[in-house]
């Protein structure tokens, strides 16, 4: 059968203090808290899940906030850089935007046909808020961000790598991505659903370090279980050590690493957040999965409170 890629489900990365990560992501980039639950591998600590009013695939950016995680390193072998789609000509009301809230950032630059802003999180993560014409996506309305400049979902992560080809292959000759540009060190392909993928080769660069501040893994959206279940047989037939099939409640999954070192996840669109609670009440409440439900009094008594507002802390 057809495998298919339909271009990022999500993104993933580490946080420290989870009040301080989700007031950074709803009060200033204006994301919505489509789902708040816990770690299935480590349920005393959070699991949160930003994104557009219903958390559609390719909006999606989760944390797991570990309040005592050191900050890790940017590097080779990881994503480096998290990059949010916003409207053409928005990047002067961001400026204003992150001012207002004392966010360092670096002035707008170009890159190919369109304008990058960076700045960082309170771990230090990498962002960018890249404006270019043509992306038709509908943004959430009910944040503090006005719908004419709001981010309207992913446009793409760089990866860093000291060998750009062999990664290079495994995006084009696996996953079917097409590469569309070169500008210096970066490579571009074009990953499906309006997303891109840059590969930067830097030979010299040193190893990333995970740890807060970083992403963890990046998640490529495939339509269904059987494709799903295709993907990880070519995984195997190809020689790469792949997860089973995981059922995150939300999306199932699969894990592999591509041979520069960067953790990829092939995830499902179905069964989405509404799963477990309908759409004007997304994020309203922790949700554990059936096998932790009889933990939950233990589990609540652990996390700390969570407020969604727009409170915002200092970077790190």
């Amino acid at each position: 059968m057809d495998r298919q890629i339909g271009g990022i489900h999500h993104v993933t990365a580490i946080a420290r203090d989870p009040q301080r990560n989700v007031d950074f992501y709803t009060g200033v980039l204006g994301l919505r808290l489509v789902k708040k639950t816990v770690n299935f591998d480590d349920p005393g600590t959070y699991h949160f899940y930003y994104g557009d009013e219903q958390g559609h695939p390719g909006t999606i950016l989760t944390f797991f906030p570990w309040p005592m995680a050191r900050l890790g390193s940017h590097g080779a072998g990881q994503a480096t850089v998290t990059s949010f789609s916003v409207p053409e000509g928005s990047l002067g009301w961001w400026i204003e935007h992150l001012d207002r809230f004392g966010i360092d950032h670096e002035a707008p630059r170009p890159r190919f046909d369109e304008e990058v802003l960076t700045l960082r999180d309170p771990d230090g993560l990498l962002l960018e808020l890249v404006a270019r014409a043509g992306d038709d996506r509908k943004p959430w309305e009910g944040g503090p961000v006005p719908a004419e400049h709001a981010v309207r979902g992913f446009e793409g992560v760089t990866l860093t790598e000291w060998n750009p080809q062999i990664t290079s292959e495994v995006l084009t000759g696996l996953l079917g991505f097409r590469r569309t540009g070169e500008l210096g060190d970066r490579i571009r392909f074009d990953a499906g659903g309006g997303t891109r993928v840059d590969v930067i080769g830097s030979p010299s660069a040193p190893r990333g370090v995970g740890a807060a501040g970083t992403v963890h893994h990046v998640a490529w959206r495939t339509p269904d279980d059987a494709q799903q279940r295709a993907w990880h047989e070519e995984l195997l037939r190809r020689g790469f050590h792949v997860s089973p099939i995981l059922d995150r409640q939300y999306f199932h999954s699969i894990y592999f690493r591509e041979p520069g070192g960067v953790l990829f996840e092939i995830a499902t669109d179905p069964p989405g957040f509404t799963k477990d609670e309908p759409v004007e009440t997304l994020g309203s409440d922790l949700k554990l999965p059936p096998w932790l439900e009889t933990e939950r009094q233990r589990i609540e008594s652990i996390l700390p409170r969570i407020e969604v507002g727009e409170k915002v802390g200092g970077t790190a």
